[in-house]
């Protein structure tokens, strides 16, 4: 349902509510005459029509309302729709300025909720100032209590929210920098071994021709070196007991050769994957005997070197991808709101949280690659996918499946956040998207509670957000849609 009426009042006369008339409403039972006289000199009666606007929510708040007669209801707004939250014809109810009498702090007080009179409605009208003026003045020590409880609530929650939002902040980036960390420390430890055996390889081509290698001979070893290298990349992978039997076999090969060193070079190698069948054919075309211990320890720096520098490569790589991921995760660069392909996302997403996830989470995509790009906010949702993914990788304890699948459902795009978990208590269920609900102890958790989340996704986005759970298959459900949320 979506209010696009204007909000009229109907003109009304201060006075046309006796003092009598008003001691019949609770809220004003127990005031004293000269009470009740001010109220009725500035207060009016106000008549709404069936299917009338009284207020909507975000209007700034200029008016107490007290129900005289009729039936209204109140409803928030959802993404496009408004949700009915209340429904009353109880004489007395009231809404509108309740929080007036709050000191001016430069926040603008509007309205919390749109307010339609269901039938013919009428009610008692106070502005706000007038409202503020008689709490104020009328119940001081109450208003101390009641500003000390509200303002006080506001103050720790954004406290409590910022500590939560800087912890959150500190163990994504304690995790990211773990993550940088290894790679680092491998390209670093490459590095210094690539420089030994580039030393290496050096010395024992100024010892090859200083040993009066015919150039012929030479230039054979050369290509030699370039023949066993394209050998090594195309080698297939082998287990752990293939590898050990290749080395056996190639160290008994090298020691009736006399190759120094041979327990050195034979895991060299295997690892590039050569097989006796190579070694015979480097034999071959050394053709010396005398130059073969060293020609052989050559081409082995020469494996070496070309493993080393993968490995710098891929370390690098592997940097530069959580570089991108920890970019794409923070929307650096980006404008606020754009058109996105969700598994971008996800995947920064699941990078971010790999310290998390460990080594006992099984990660499985199910990811619908065909699905459109949708409007959205990006940053925000990774905040969402941060949350759903977190949680559900503390729910398993470390291990267990973590499964992300994207589907199309109508005319939304569904994300689908499933963990082999425990489950949700049915009583825990119907309350995780409460605001400040937790079944977590203190100072676990991201600091982004699925209330927040639900409104990230059903205001932010126009979706909705739905959990299913039963012991061993627990799925939260993000639908967004594929269109712009239409304004009204």
């Amino acid at each position: 349902m979506a209010d696009t009426d204007e909000v009229k009042l109907v003109p009304c006369e201060p006075g046309q509510l006796t003092p009598a008339e008003l001691r019949t409403l609770f809220l004003f039972e127990k005031l004293t005459d000269e009470q009740l006289e001010w109220i009725s000199a500035r207060g009016c009666t106000m008549h709404m029509p069936a299917g009338g606007t009284v207020l909507r929510e975000g209007d700034e708040a200029t008016q107490f309302f007290v129900l005289l007669s009729g039936t209204i209801a109140l409803y928030r707004r959802v993404g496009q729709d408004d949700v009915q939250t209340t429904r009353t014809e109880q004489r007395g109810v009231y809404m509108g300025a309740t929080h007036a009498y709050l000191r001016d702090d430069g926040v603008p007080r509007k309205y919390a909720a749109t307010m339609r009179a269901l039938d013919d409605s009428d009610f008692f009208v106070l502005s706000a100032a007038d409202f503020g003026h008689l709490m104020r003045e009328w119940f001081p020590m109450a208003i101390h209590l009641l500003e000390g409880l509200m303002l006080g609530m506001r103050d720790r929650q954004a406290a409590v929210s910022e500590r939560q939002r800087l912890a959150a902040l500190g163990a994504l980036s304690a995790g990211l920098m773990h993550e940088l960390n290894n790679p680092a420390a491998a390209a670093s430890r490459a590095a210094a071994a690539l420089r030994q055996r580039v030393a290496g390889m050096r010395h024992k081509l100024g010892m090859l021709a200083a040993g009066n290698v015919p150039p012929d001979r030479l230039d054979a070893l050369v290509e030699l070196q370039e023949e066993v290298i394209e050998k090594a990349a195309k080698a297939k992978p082998m287990t752990a007991m293939e590898a050990a039997d290749l080395e056996d076999e190639l160290g008994d090969w090298l020691d009736k050769r006399n190759i120094t060193g041979s327990w050195d070079i034979a895991p060299v190698f295997a690892q590039a994957g050569l097989d006796v069948a190579c070694l015979n054919d480097i034999e071959a075309k050394v053709g010396s005997p005398e130059l073969l211990d060293q020609a052989t320890h050559w081409l082995g720096y020469a494996l070496e070197t070309e493993q080393l520098m993968s490995d710098i490569e891929d370390a690098t790589g592997r940097v530069s991808s959580l570089v991108s991921a920890a970019k794409q995760y923070s929307q650096m660069d980006r404008a606020a709101h754009q058109w996105i392909d969700v598994h971008a996302g996800l995947d920064s997403t699941l990078v971010m949280l790999n310290h998390k996830i460990g080594n006992g989470v099984k990660v499985v995509k199910e990811y619908d690659r065909s699905l459109p790009q949708i409007p959205a906010h990006p940053a925000e949702l990774n905040q969402v996918w941060t949350n759903l993914i977190d949680n559900a990788v503390q729910a398993m304890n470390g291990v267990g499946t973590l499964t992300v699948h994207t589907y199309r459902e109508d005319d939304d795009l569904v994300v689908a956040i499933e963990d082999t978990g425990p489950g949700i208590p049915a009583e825990v269920k119907k309350r995780v998207f409460e605001p400040f609900f937790t079944t977590k102890a203190v100072g676990e958790g991201t600091g982004l509670g699925l209330d927040i989340s639900r409104r990230i996704v059903v205001n932010g986005h126009g979706g909705d957000i739905t959990v299913e759970s039963e012991p061993g298959d627990t799925r939260f459900q993000v639908r967004l849609p594929f269109a712009e949320p239409s304004s009204t």
